[in-house]
């Protein structure tokens, strides 16, 4: 089984994003327990200019 790293965006509007594939499901838990994957947590330059420009968001994971 693999996984895939999604974002999704509040904005219902906004499509959701692919941003990883072929993850382990340890992979996937770890991307997604990182503070910079969530618009609510980051404090990086690009996930922050990231929010700025699409309003919040966070990465979620899926079985592909």
């Amino acid at each position: 089984m693999s996984y895939r790293i999604i974002r999704l965006h509040q904005n219902p509007k906004k499509s959701r994003v692919i941003i990883k594939e072929g993850l382990t499901l340890d992979e996937a838990q770890a991307h997604c327990s990182d503070p910079e994957t969530s618009s609510r947590t980051c404090t990086e330059v690009v996930p922050r200019d990231y929010t700025d420009r699409h309003g919040d968001w966070f990465d979620g994971y899926e079985e592909e």
